[in-house]
């Protein structure tokens, strides 16, 4: 079930001692995963560069779908913008359970990913009632503007309310999901309550129901939580890493021919 929502990707409840594992994490892994794990080595159709890996990770060249470890194996699983590129969201889902006994699930929401639609992305994914809601984006109606350039690449990095709109409001654009012993979900509903989220105009009551009313002190509190955060997150990038490698660097490093 749904723990929290976290602000960030790094707002993770992650104990020093858990061994975390990484589903899909392409070209920014996190620094936190032990282990790393990727289907595609030599395909970038579904991320945006080619893969990275810090030199004290351990890389899995695996389907996130079939994941060669035991059952529980991990603490802790996290899964950034992969989950609505799954062929098989169920097994996908499935597998992140048996393995983990806790983890983090990010994904683009409704909003974000008409504001940023790839064409790789299966799944269109909103968070209702403390459950992944994910409805196939081939039965939606059609869009295709791509405001990408600005929600992505510029303001996030060049607004500072931005910003502050973004760790205030961490579901506007983006599905933030922490959850213990296991994931609530449903994958093409055929309630019409889910479905009219994804087929039909938002009511104000709609709206109401994935950003619930507030009041001022909430919204202060929010707002106070949100610079606080942002704060720790600026601090946070001036802490020193080792580099990240490519994956030839990462194979003459483990001296591994092959993968």
């Amino acid at each position: 079930m749904r723990k929290r929502i976290p602000h960030t990707r790094y707002d993770l409840k992650i104990r020093k001692s858990d061994k975390v594992v990484e589903i899909g994490s392409g070209h920014n892994p996190s620094h936190r995963a032990n282990v790393i794990v990727e289907k595609f080595i030599n395909d970038n159709y579904h991320r945006s560069g080619d893969i990275k890996i810090y030199p004290h990770q351990v890389f899995v060249n695996a389907d996130g779908e079939h994941l060669p470890f035991k059952d529980k194996e991990f603490d802790y699983i996290i899964c950034n913008q992969v989950l609505e590129h799954a062929e098989d969201p169920v097994q996908f889902i499935k597998e992140h359970c048996r393995v983990a006994k806790r983890g983090y699930i990010e994904t683009p929401s409704l909003l974000g990913e008409f504001l940023f639609p790839k064409k790789s992305h299966k799944w269109a994914i909103l968070s209702i009632d403390g459950k992944l809601i994910l409805f196939e984006k081939s039965q939606m109606p059609h869009y295709m503007h791509d405001y990408g350039m600005l929600f992505l690449n510029y303001l996030p990095y060049q607004s500072l309310t931005y910003k502050i709109l973004q760790l205030s409001e961490p579901q506007l654009a983006v599905n933030r999901y922490e959850w213990e012993d296991d994931i609530d979900f449903i994958v093409n509903p055929t309630d019409e309550y889910y479905r009219s989220f994804f087929i039909q105009p938002w009511t104000k009551e709609m709206v109401e129901k994935i950003f619930p009313r507030s009041n001022t002190l909430k919204e202060f509190r929010k707002l106070m939580k949100g610079i606080w955060y942002l704060i720790k997150y600026e601090m946070r990038k001036l802490a020193p890493r080792k580099k990240l490698l490519t994956l030839e660097e990462y194979r003459q490093l483990k001296k591994i021919e092959n993968l």
